[in-house]
């Protein structure tokens, strides 16, 4: 099967490496940017361009990984070059629908992961979300979802977009409680590293227990001393203070329920 990839930043860049390695050609890759879509097609053997209109027209796959807003920008002017063909975008907060009226054959190849251009991953672990408008298409997104992986579920746009939401918690909002305690132990000389081994057993306990068993620290003890003398080191902070009373807080409701 030849495979457009519409798109070369960190998910297109991993999920174009990883079909090339399972054996499909990916034909050509677009990207507004000359560096980034010339890059991304060097590595699988692609033809790439810059522009919509000169978008190979013979393509079975077009996979188009952008940023939601460019997404909807472009879907009427990315499909007029092969309306008969499979469309599928991979964004966790866009519904299949979006397709419609714009390409016949469409659906959504969404994995549930973190990318990062410079950070190999392993997608055999990464749980892959397909969506398709037809039960023939259905069928193709599960051989092409299953050659990259065993975890392979069906889920609507509604489920899908909880999925979404879910990661950001999970996902986006710890990595940024990460910078956040980097920045404190900055101010004092301490390195990151010393709290590596702390991040990696408290996502290891959740393989085990639930997050809520899990939890531990001042707020869940409900130790107030505590608490509220780090309230008072964080008083140049007013931001990070807010977040730290909004936390507690909502985990101490938690163990309440």
């Amino acid at each position: 099967m030849d495979i457009v990839m519409v798109g070369a930043g960190n998910l297109a860049t991993h999920l174009a490496r990883a079909l090339d390695e399972q054996g499909f050609r990916i034909r050509q890759v677009y990207s507004r940017t000359r560096e980034a879509a010339s890059e991304l097609a060097t590595q699988v053997g692609a033809d790439y361009t810059t522009r919509i209109e000169a978008l190979h027209k013979h393509a079975h796959i077009y996979i188009c990984a952008l940023k939601d807003d460019a997404l909807l920008q472009l879907i009427p002017s990315l499909t007029k070059c092969n309306p008969d063909a499979l469309w599928l975008h991979t964004a966790g907060s866009i519904p299949m629908g979006v397709w419609q009226n714009y390409a016949d054959r469409h659906g959504v190849f969404y994995p549930l992961q973190t990318f990062s251009k410079h950070r190999e991953v392993d997608f055999k672990e990464i749980p892959l979300f397909v969506e398709a408008n037809n039960e023939d298409d259905r069928t193709l997104i599960d051989l092409l979802a299953h050659s990259l992986t065993d975890k392979v579920y069906h889920a609507s746009s509604e489920g899908r977009k909880q999925l979404h939401l879910a990661a950001v918690f999970a996902c986006n909002f710890t990595n940024h409680l990460y910078a956040l305690a980097d920045e404190l132990l900055s101010k004092w000389g301490l390195p990151f590293e010393a709290i590596l081994p702390l991040i990696d057993e408290t996502a290891k306990k959740v393989h085990q227990l639930k997050p809520h068993e899990a939890q531990t620290g001042p707020a869940v003890r409900h130790d107030n001393e505590v608490m509220e003398k780090q309230r008072q080191m964080l008083a140049d902070m007013p931001d990070v203070q807010q977040i730290y009373n909004m936390l507690s807080e909502s985990i101490q409701k938690a163990n309440r329920q």
